[in-house]
């Protein structure tokens, strides 16, 4: 079997990648290694309950009418309606830091600068360089790593602004241990606070189903349970992919979205130098049976928060770091459609390498899980009020259920520390899209796809 063009992994950068390229010619494969597409952002059942993975909100919100804005860049690269695409902006979203230091942001950001004008005004001044700094800054040009945190430090002289300013954008974006690379900031600012978050209608699995009928529209082929477990070179060169059954399919180009080391020891490169250390997670999902009468916030959709002044982002030695994290409520954004469930996700820091040691003992394994859903439950009891007595179903994913469905190291979320913006690792007709090129989120792995496809493909086609 030959296909002029093969995408391995389904996620969405390798769907948006897929689509770009079905556009101009429908000999294209898409590889999934599980039976359903989606990567981090899928869906799961557990009864008559569908439950998503990995969806708190799409970040880079824009109305239809922002010509340039990320989200119609990438509609109309993908020939898709973005007048049909319905959207619900976040209510508002909090950091909270110790002794009632609180930020609040909407996707108008004008909220943020009257924060920070009325809390920490010896800083707004610095606060409006950093801003103009940011416009100014182009992030997509290739470069060394360089300290975001230094940087806006250098604007802000304010410690705790400086963290409370980076731990959205770290939880949602960084690789890197207490700091975050200077042009993911510059993108993570842009795409959260300067345009904001919301979430498609529906669930991702119509999200997902839309796109795989646009896909197939255009005539490309998926194959799903389909893991490639070699790729075959020749003088740097990409000749075929083999997958788990032994089946051989020959390629013209290649696209791998399932990160730079991970396609690498699939083309038997050597490692050149030992792996970076990767940053994992751990989500649990509540779902809580609540009246209209409750007095869990309605009006909030995330909050981001860390127990200590000095904002920690590193990878714990114990099981869990429960100091800091996210807070999700999926079901507050505006206009959309009530819910059956209260549903509340929270995420914090997670040690891969622990998790690893108690999976040794199943049973181990799952008390742990049990005993970190109700400790993590109480801290967010801390922030919102009591929950835990109306909870009638939930479930915790530790890093290793991530590297079960995504395969990435380590379970890292984000990928490995060392970004390759431009896709090139070394081969003529294979490239890197999705989170280890650069782009983050769902929008910005979904433009990685398409980027790597529009510089590296099409032009030799």
């Amino acid at each position: 079997m030959k296909f002029s063009f093969v995408i391995i992994g389904g996620g969405l950068s390798g769907l948006a990648a897929a689509i770009r390229y079905a556009r101009y010619s429908p000999d294209v494969l898409l590889l999934e290694q599980h039976h359903r597409v989606g990567g981090l952002n899928s869906y799961y059942h557990r009864g008559n309950k569908l439950l998503e993975t990995g969806l708190h909100a799409v970040t880079n919100y824009a109305p239809a009418n922002a010509k340039h804005a990320p989200l119609n860049r990438l509609f109309r690269q993908l020939k898709i309606s973005r007048k049909s695409f319905i959207t619900y902006p976040q209510c508002c979203s909090e950091i909270h830091f110790p002794k009632n230091n609180v930020l609040r942001f909407s996707n108008d950001f004008r909220i943020l600068k009257e924060e920070i004008a009325k809390k920490y005004s010896t800083s707004y001044n610095g606060f409006t360089k950093l801003v103009d700094a940011i416009a100014a800054y182009d992030p997509f040009q290739p470069q060394k790593f360089r300290s975001a945190k230094k940087f806006v430090l250098s604007y802000l002289d304010n410690e705790l602004l400086t963290d409370m300013l980076l731990c959205p954008l770290m939880y949602y974006g960084s690789s890197t241990e207490n700091d975050i690379d200077l042009s993911q900031f510059v993108i993570m600012f842009r795409s959260i606070y300067q345009e904001g978050m919301f979430r498609p209608d529906g669930t991702i699995k119509d999200f997902l189903d839309s796109l795989i009928a646009h896909y197939k529209q255009l005539g490309g082929t998926i194959k799903l349970k389909s893991k490639v477990v070699r790729i075959l070179t020749e003088q740097k060169t990409a000749r075929a992919v083999e997958l788990d059954d032994g089946e051989q399919i020959e390629c013209d180009h290649l696209i791998s979205t399932i990160g730079a080391d991970e396609t690498l020891q699939l083309t038997g490169t050597p490692q050149s130098q030992p792996l970076k250390k990767r940053l994992g997670f751990i989500e649990s999902i509540f779902l809580a049976d609540v009246d209209k009468e409750s007095k869990l916030p309605k009006k909030k959709t995330i909050l981001f928060f860390s127990s200590s002044n000095t904002f920690n982002y590193s990878r714990p030695k114990d099981l869990v770091d429960y100091n800091s994290g996210v807070i999700c409520f999926p079901g507050n954004f505006e206009g959309r459609p009530e819910q059956k469930y209260y549903e509340i996700r929270s995420t914090h820091l997670a040690n891969y390498g622990q998790w690893a040691k108690k999976r040794r003992d199943e049973h181990s394994y799952s008390i742990e899980k049990d005993l970190a859903a109700n400790q993590s439950a109480r801290v967010v009891e801390n922030y919102i009020g009591t929950f835990q007595e109306r909870v009638i179903f939930r479930d915790t994913f530790t890093p290793l259920t991530i590297k079960r469905y995504t395969s990435k190291i380590d379970g890292a979320i984000y990928g490995s520390p060392v970004k390759i913006k431009d896709g090139n690792i070394g081969f003529t007709n294979l490239f890197l899209a999705g989170t280890d090129q650069g782009f983050l989120g769902i929008i910005g792995s979904m433009l990685s796809g398409v980027s790597m496809v529009n510089q590296h493909i099409l032009p030799k086609i």
